[in-house]
């Protein structure tokens, strides 16, 4: 028997597509899961509130249309993320919709609460919950989360400073349930390291920012490409939580990357459908390195799976 709840113990590739913020939208979370992998977008994304419904609508039914012309192959489950916090207006409009889609994983990031894990543990969901440190991790199996994200150096967005190796084994000490790992992450091999570290899945995200199917900007999407980890710039100035951000972004917004201004925890606004400061600054992680071109969500997919074969057939 699985030690892995349903909807993730029918995962045949472990990967997770992380959500993306502005970028995932249902065009990328349908082409992940329909070559395998957990497609995820913020809630967020959906600008006006209203739109959520209509974007829930068209991922179930383009992957219940899928699996009806592919039983043999059927999507993977997709996951839907939601920003904890105080200044998230949206939280109680946003999940109430989950809750009626039956969203198979809700992804909570900046704040754990038991009434956001019970909603979702309402109609079989599970919950995994993003952290940077085991005392996180702690707190979020306690208030009833199912799994967790190792948001680790190198990560993309809000990332921590753990190495994933001390974060993995730290967490596996005393926890056995679902494990994702984020920081780095772009190959095969990759994906293959982190199982072999302990984590049930590899948690991708900057590399499919690289894709037709990701709503970026083409000038984001190439500097993806032409990107290696020197470019990558750890701040706080822009959502007021430490985060990876592209330095040619950066400069083009008229800042020195490497002389930024400190921000703090206050400067977080994650308000329904305001305008967000500093839309043009382009998060990403350290693994962009490995990303050489921009291509099609499902042959970025197919590659990392040839890339984890051989990777594994190397170990024999």
């Amino acid at each position: 028997m699985s030690r892995l709840p349903a909807p993730l113990n029918i995962l045949l590739f472990p990967v997770i597509g992380s959500p993306l913020f502005i970028i995932s939208n249902p065009k990328l979370v349908i082409a992940q899961c329909t070559s395998g992998v957990v497609g995820a977008m913020p809630a967020l994304n959906a600008r006006p509130a209203a739109q959520l419904e209509d974007w829930l609508i068209e991922i179930t039914e383009a992957l219940a249309a899928h699996n009806r012309a592919h039983p043999e192959q059927p999507a993977a489950p997709f996951a839907i993320n939601q920003i904890v916090h105080k200044s998230n207006d949206r939280l109680d409009h946003d999940m109430a919709l989950c809750v009626k889609y039956k969203v198979p994983i809700i992804i909570t990031s900046l704040g754990a609460r038991e009434d956001i894990n019970a909603a979702a543990h309402s109609y079989g969901g599970v919950v995994l919950h993003d952290v940077i440190n085991n005392k996180h991790a702690h707190k979020a199996i306690e208030k009833g989360a199912d799994g967790l994200i190792a948001v680790a150096s190198g990560a993309g967005g809000h990332a921590g400073v753990k190495s994933p190796f001390a974060l993995v084994q730290e967490i596996r000490q005393w926890f056995d349930g679902p494990l994702a790992l984020s920081g780095s992450i772009a190959t095969g091999g990759a994906v293959l390291a982190a199982q072999a570290m302990g984590a049930d899945f590899a948690y991708i995200g900057s590399a499919f920012i690289a894709t037709h199917e990701a709503r970026a900007a083409e000038a984001y999407k190439q500097a993806i490409v032409d990107g290696t980890s020197d470019d990558i710039v750890y701040s706080n100035l822009f959502t007021g939580v430490h985060g990876n951000y592209l330095a040619p972004s950066i400069r083009a917004a008229g800042l020195d990357p490497e002389h930024l201004p400190e921000s703090d925890p206050s400067a977080m606004n994650f308000g329904g459908d305001k305008s967000k400061a500093w839309k043009d600054i382009w998060g990403c992680g350290q693994g962009i390195g490995a990303v050489t071109q921009i291509q099609s969500t499902a042959d970025f997919i197919a590659q990392l799976k040839r890339e984890y074969a051989a990777a594994r057939q190397r170990l024999l």
